[in-house]
């Protein structure tokens, strides 16, 4: 569902909309928000127009993400509380600054900067080395780094743990979607789904799994290295708060060696 879509709805629709996204009755909103049952009722079907306030406290419980929020105070008639920007807004430069230096510092191993819908935003030196190595096709803008992993003309023929892989990253995009009822994750996740691929409960992956390995094979070398995520979350900012970095770290001293002898350039100068 686009914004303009969601601005056009009436409040109390959004607010019940999220309400049965968290499997929650009248009563538990209400209890957990501290109101009444008929208020809340009166709120969902527009008899009554919630407050500033009562929406950023209905937004607390129910854990609505950030733009969701100011879609929701827009749709009650108030300006939106959080900030916006893009990416190609100057005032995002120092961000976007700070985000390379860390993605450089994690340098000789692969790290990059994804969106909330996992579109590529910034990346590493050893990150462009492996997928133009692998994947040359996949590099024109806009990049989702999902579809890259999962496709089968992407990364997966590489992938020699697919299966275990597969299974993480749907499991991820699974409670993403959870927490933001986002249209397109949803299409997404439909989209990843009808890859081939096996299904995950086949191999015991345990949801919500936090280093799940990642075995890239190279010829006859194999990567083996662990996945890990930093959120730039900040409670006043949109854009910044849906940015995530993923990194990935050697599992063995073996991987470690391969990749910072693929950083060392032919000529054996300095990168």
């Amino acid at each position: 569902m686009n914004a303009v879509a969601i601005q056009q709805r009436p409040v109390g629709d959004l607010l019940r909309e999220w309400r049965r996204h968290r499997r929650l009755s009248q009563l538990d909103l209400a209890s957990g928000a501290e109101i009444s049952t008929r208020h809340l009722s009166f709120m969902e079907s527009g008899r009554s127009q919630p407050s500033r306030d009562m929406i950023l406290r209905l937004s607390d419980y129910l854990d609505i993400p950030l733009r969701e929020r100011n879609q929701l105070l827009v749709a009650a008639g108030f300006a939106p509380v959080y900030r916006e920007r893009t990416m190609a807004d100057p005032a995002f430069s120092t961000v976007l600054g700070s985000i390379r230096l860390l993605l450089k510092g994690l340098e000789p191993y692969p790290a990059l900067a994804v969106d909330r819908h996992w579109n590529l935003v910034e990346s590493n030196q050893a990150t462009q080395r492996l997928l133009t190595g692998l994947v040359p096709q996949w590099l024109t803008p806009p990049i989702n780094v999902l579809r890259v992993s999962l496709h089968p003309d992407g990364l997966a023929p590489y992938i020699r743990n697919l299966p275990v892989w597969r299974a993480h990253l749907l499991d991820r995009l699974r409670r993403q979607i959870e927490a933001t009822n986002d249209a397109t994750l949803v299409s997404l996740y439909q989209e990843l789904r009808s890859y081939p691929g096996d299904d995950a409960t086949a191999h015991g992956i345990v949801a919500g799994d936090i280093a799940v390995p990642m075995e890239l094979a190279l010829g006859d070398t194999v990567l083996s290295m662990l996945s890990t995520t930093t959120v730039f979350g900040t409670p006043m900012d949109v854009t910044l708060a849906e940015l995530a970095l993923e990194a990935f770290v050697p599992a063995n001293e073996a991987t470690a060696g391969i990749l910072r002898e693929m950083a060392v350039p032919v000529d054996g100068t300095d990168a």
